[in-house]
């Protein structure tokens, strides 16, 4: 072979691996060009995430979740472009304080979208920067105060302490047939207004109240309050507060021989409380929104997914998780991740959930449609007593 033939062969072997090169250079280039393609949507979630609460907001974070991997499993578009949903959680330890201060970080961050916070406490103080925000906000706050505010970014997960203690209060006279009343109360924006409800209900059925008497969401000795309830012989104890504290109560009312029974709302209802309370649990009855998970319109399907993901499931699940669908729904039909755009189809909104049939808000923001299920605990278990006024 020629010197001049070699000089050829070598030319042409670098241009083809020249062209190899730009070849293999070629496919991260599209695989970037795709991976830019899909716009993250950022959804803000917030509540009590350590501490004595946090069974509730992990159980409450877990439903947001599945949620959100639900619909990014569907390849979801806004505006004609690939969208991607995340999630960006915030601990509000159950704290007013720490809550706006969740608050103003997600307003910074931008997110598109607030599910929470968990509590009444933090909901009411947090509802004020994103309503300024103009962020559109969905929490389990059960406090009347929540959506009285006026504001128009503010909705509800669950039935209101208004709905819920109306129920119980009316229940315990006719039902269980008592007539004088013991209350206790942890002055929290959800104990208090839950208690208050029911004490107004519970007098309009004709029952008197014989005591109401006050505690703190970090008390766990009610030695002294029980004490001075004992003396008045109620027929029924209500407590307004969270399993944390109707766990020991129930123990202490046990020891101190008060027969008449304990009866509370959602937060006690609870694997916790049973946990806490032991074998003095039995007879506790509590109240709580919407209807047992296995009657629930896509309940039994969804606790079993559920289970296989995460495990045993907390009250709040099922609530995070219609609460995130309804969201991006609304964002769906707005074809817009742009508040000022899905707002007005959240407020209108009609959507089939896990919790109802027909989730949507009236012009406060609180849910239209929901009954109230009395439960009791019988053999260490939580069974249904009765489900008043669900559609």
């Amino acid at each position: 072979m020629s010197g001049n033939a070699r000089l050829v062969l070598s030319l042409c072997a670098a241009m083809a691996l020249t062209a190899c090169g730009q070849k293999q250079e070629a496919a991260p280039a599209a695989a970037s060009a795709t991976a830019e393609a899909i716009q993250t949507v950022k959804i803000g979630f917030s509540a009590p995430l350590t501490g004595p609460q946090s069974h509730y907001g992990k159980g409450y974070q877990n439903g947001v979740q599945m949620a959100i991997d639900d619909v990014n499993a569907e390849n979801p578009t806004l505006g004609g472009k690939k969208v991607k949903f995340e999630l960006l959680a915030e601990d509000d330890m159950a704290d007013p304080k720490s809550a706006t201060q969740v608050a103003q970080k997600f307003v910074d961050a931008k997110v598109a979208g607030m599910i929470g916070h968990f509590n009444s406490g933090t909901s009411i103080p947090a509802s004020k920067i994103y309503n300024d925000a103009g962020l559109p906000q969905i929490a389990m706050a059960t406090a009347p105060a929540y959506t009285a505010q006026g504001f128009k970014t503010t909705f509800r997960s669950m039935t209101s302490d208004t709905q819920q203690g109306s129920v119980i209060g009316k229940f315990v006279v006719e039902k269980l047939k008592a007539q004088k009343v013991a209350i206790i109360d942890d002055r929290t924006a959800y104990g208090q207004g839950l208690a208050d409800e029911f004490e107004k209900a519970a007098k309009a059925a004709g029952a008197t109240i014989a005591k109401h008497e006050f505690t703190s969401d970090k008390e766990t000795d009610f030695t002294a309050i029980l004490t001075s309830i004992k003396g008045v012989k109620p027929d029924i104890i209500f407590f307004g507060g969270a399993d944390a504290q109707s766990g020991p109560m129930a123990k202490q009312k046990k020891r101190l021989g008060i027969a008449a029974p304990l009866v509370s709302g959602e937060m006690t209802r609870s694997d916790t409380f049973l946990k806490l309370a032991g074998s003095d649990a039995d007879g506790t009855i509590a109240s709580m929104a919407g209807v047992p998970i296995e009657q629930m319109p896509g309940g039994s399907a969804f606790l079993e997914r559920y289970k296989a993901k995460f495990g045993e499931m907390e009250i709040y699940t099922p609530y995070g998780y219609d609460a995130t669908r309804v969201l991006l729904a609304a964002m769906k039909k707005a074809d817009s991740a742009d508040p000022t755009k899905y707002l007005p189809e959240l407020a209108k909104i009609s959507h089939a959930g896990v919790t109802s049939a027909h989730i949507g808000y009236d012009e406060k923001g609180d849910l239209k449609d929901g009954g109230i299920t009395v439960y009791k605990v019988e053999n260490g278990k939580w069974v249904v007593m009765e489900t008043i006024g669900a559609k």
